[in-house]
Order: structure tokens, then C-alpha cells, then sequence
């Protein structure tokens, strides 16, 4: 019957507006809340068939959706792993309550987060999401893990009592001879350069280089090199010849090994055997800068070298490509983990957890884990929080649109009210 079909299509009007009003409510209330995405409803009519000229009418459904793939507005900190993802992608995360339990935790979603270590040196929110990753070698650099799968990712975990030391590898020396000593016939005394490296167990050992005019030849020098770990012994030890040419007068014209190893002239450097391992010492190369010889006075130039003394931990960072990075008061920075950005075809179809987390689905489909800013992901932004998706004001909106829609509905119920009651009065 016609009447009763408007009935149920104003019953459906009711529990129609009162779904999104529901989901209205839920976004308003969730307006403060760091990275939540907004909850749209939308009316799908339905129409049932009518034959000979009648009408019945069908009213109206809902479908919620959480629309996970809109972003809100990002805002700065001042922590260094308050973590935003700008653009496409999510963070990996899992339950501290399953970290601590052991065994391998389930791997949620999020967008963002303010992380710090807790106690326990785990990256971990107040509401207890602890940021995943890829754990990497000793030397900083993470090896080629699966990407279809979340067995490799590890809660990540930042040794607060470990100690860091870097040994040295690399040293380069600038320093100017003086032209006047190397002159034969010229008596002049050796001139000293002393260079601080690290071994590898972060003590800190000195190189002693002696520039000695050999006497036999103008503009020829012995560099000597001892080092203090080895009782001040001499390790290597070469004959320079510098130029002494119009247009390149000064620099290097020659390096002859006496011992040690040989100098390489592409590089421009020579390399000594410590008791922590070689130790590359870059002098210049032939006719460049580095070692050079003018005028008549000894200067020992900015030296430069790789290597850091013992350090504690004192910060952790995470840059723009993922790279967890621990610092220590040293000046050391060493890159402990990689957090990946997780991907899905569709961000609209996951299921939504408490704390603005999420979890692939089959409607979703499979995830993949990226490098921050490779395929479809973007970049991974530190010092920054992703604000609430919702525009209060559109809500408020909304809600009084919705308030009169369903005030209209039930108008619709009390009409056919009184015509059922019109027709009930027709027998009496």
C-alpha cells in the first residue's frame, strides 16, 4: 500500500539522518585529535517497482567511509621524531603492549605520530604505538629486505647505554715548507706536524710528521711519519720534490717512496698501516693543492680527518628518506634503522583502529613497504605533526542540515499518522 510505503520511507529518512549525524558527531569531536581523518556519509536511494499507476516509495540507505587518503594540515615542533608523512603513504607501527610481549607484533598504519624513547629505548607515543623499521648493518647502510611482507620490520630500539667510536680513515694535510730551507748548502732543522687520530677502540693517537730538507737537492724534502701507537716508531716515509717552475712554482712535482706504501697519484695521497687499520693521508696531488713550499716560513694549515672519540647517546632523528638516525655527544651520527612507507591501492578500504591507526584488508588489497619517496610515497618530514582532517565548520553545517532533514522525516511519520488515523475514522 502507498501510505504504508511512506511510512517505512520516513522511518528510513529517521535512521538515515541519524547515521550521519552520528558521523558528524564522531568528526567534530575527533577536530583536536593529531591525524584523523574525517568519516563521510552518504544517501543511496531506493526504488521499488510500482505497476498501474501506483507509487510505493523505498526511502533511503547510508555507507560510511573513512577517508584515510585525505590529509590535514601539517604543523611544526620542536621534537625531532614528531613524525608526518607528506603525501602519500603511512608509517609502520605495532602495539608496545605486543612489543613487550614478545614474539612478532602485528603491523598497524598511521600517518603520523609524536614519538620519544621511553624507558626501555623504545620509539613510542602516549597512546602506545611503537614506530617500526628495518634494522641496519654496523656500518650504517641497510640491507635488501622483502617488501611484500612485515616479518623483517622490527619495533625500533635505541640502545641508551651504548658508547660510540669511529675510528679515523681518511686524514688530509695542508701545510706550507718554507722554499729558503730547501736550498743546498742550506743548514735547516726539521719541521714537525702533529695530527690526533682515533683507533678503533675511540683512544685518541697522534701521527708526528717531519718535513726534513734532504741537503741534496733544492726543493727537496723527507717526510717521516711516526706514530705514537707504535712508540713514536717511523711508519712511512717518502722524498717530496716540490716545483719551482713560473706557473706552477710551490706545489708538488714528485713523490718517491722510501717505505711504507706507495703514494697514489690520482688521489693524491699515501696510505699508513696503524694498529686499528690503514689510515689514508691525502697530501695533494702533483701540481694541485695540499703540501706546497713558499716563501720562507712553516705554516701547518687546516687539517681535516674523519673519526670520533668515545660518545654517549644523547638524541635520535629520523631524515627525510627514513633513516633513523642515534647521535652522541662525540659529534658521531650513526643510522640504526630505516622506517619504510607503507602503501595499499586502495587507503579507503582499510579497517580503522583506535588511535588513528589503520589495517590492510582485502578491500584495501596487499601493502608494499617503499623508501620514503620512491613509487607513489612521498617524504618523511621530522619537527612536524599532521593536524585533524576535519573542517568544523563544514561539520556544523552539515549537522544543521541534518538536524532539518530529519526533523522533516519525522514530519512525514505524523502525517501518515493522521491519514491512517483519518482512515480508522471512516468506519465509525
Amino acid at each position: 500500500m502507498t501510505i504504508s510505503s511512506s511510512l517505512n520511507a520516513g522511518v528510513s529518512g529517521l535512521s538515515a539522518n541519524a547515521s550521519r549525524l552520528a558521523s558528524i558527531s564522531d568528526n567534530i569531536a575527533n577536530s583536536s585529535t593529531r591525524g584523523y581523518k574525517r568519516v563521510q556519509t552518504d544517501f543511496h536511494s531506493m526504488v521499488l517497482s510500482g505497476s498501474g499507476g501506483s507509487y510505493s516509495a523505498g526511502g533511503v540507505r547510508t555507507t560510511n567511509v573513512r577517508l584515510i587518503d585525505e590529509r590535514g594540515p601539517l604543523v611544526s615542533t620542536n621534537n625531532a621524531t614528531d613524525l608526518a608523512v607528506r603525501g602519500r603513504g603511512m608509517l609502520p607501527v605495532a602495539s608496545i603492549t605486543e612489543v613487550e610481549a614478545g614474539g612478532s607484533p602485528t603491523m598497524m598504519m598511521t600517518s603520523t605520530g609524536s614519538f620519544r624513547t621511553d624507558s626501555n629505548g623504545y620509539l613510542t607515543t602516549e597512546s602506545g604505538l611503537v614506530l617500526m623499521g628495518w634494522p641496519a648493518n654496523s656500518d650504517g647502510t641497510v640491507p635488501d629486505y622483502p617488501r611484500d611482507t612485515s616479518s623483517s620490520l622490527e619495533p625500533i630500539h635505541v640502545d641508551l647505554n651504548r658508547l660510540s667510536a669511529v675510528p679515523t680513515t681518511e686524514i688530509s694535510l695542508t701545510a706550507n715548507l718554507p722554499a729558503d730551507s730547501a736550498v743546498v748548502g742550506t743548514t735547516a732543522g726539521p719541521e714537525d706536524q702533529v695530527v690526533t687520530y682515533y683507533d678503533n677502540m675511540g683512544r685518541a693517537e697522534d701521527l708526528t710528521i717531519t718535513y726534513t730538507p734532504t741537503g741534496a737537492a733544492d726543493n727537496e724534502w723527507t717526510m717521516e711519519i711516526a706514530d705514537s701507537a707504535s712508540a713514536g716508531a717511523v711508519i712511512a716515509e717518502y722524498t717530496l720534490t716540490f716545483d719551482d717552475s713560473s706557473s706552477t712554482g710551490g706545489t708538488l712535482a714528485s713523490v718517491a717512496l722510501v717505505t711504507g706504501n706507495a703514494y697514489d697519484a690520482t688521489e693524491g695521497s699515501v696510505t699508513v698501516n696503524v694498529a686499528s687499520g690503514p689510515i689514508e693521508i691525502n697530501i695533494g696531488t702533483i701540481g694541485g693543492n695540499g703540501l706546497q713550499q713558499l716563501g720562507d716560513e712553516f705554516v701547518q694549515n687546516n687539517t681535516t680527518k674523519d673519526g670520533n672519540p668515545v660518545g654517549t647517546f644523547v638524541a635520535v632523528k629520523v631524515n627525510e628518506s627514513g633513516e633513523v638516525i642515534a647521535t652522541y655527544d662525540s659529534g658521531d651520527e650513526r643510522v640504526i634503522y630505516q622506517v619504510p612507507l607503507v602503501d595499499v591501492p586502495n587507503m579507503n578500504g582499510m579497517r580503522a583502529l583506535d588511535s588513528q591507526t589503520y589495517m590492510p584488508n582485502d578491500e584495501s588489497g596487499d601493502f608494499y613497504l617503499w623508501d620514503a619517496g620512491d613509487g607513489p610515497t612521498s617524504d618523511i618530514l621530522g619537527y612536524a605533526l599532521e593536524e585533524s582532517a576535519v573542517d568544523v565548520a563544514t561539520e556544523l553545517t552539515d549537522m544543521i542540515q541534518t538536524q532539518r532533514a530529519y526533523s522533516s522525516n519525522a514530519k512525514v511519520i505524523q502525517t501518515v499518522d493522521e491519514m491512517l488515523q483519518e482512515t480508522t475514522n471512516i468506519k465509525r
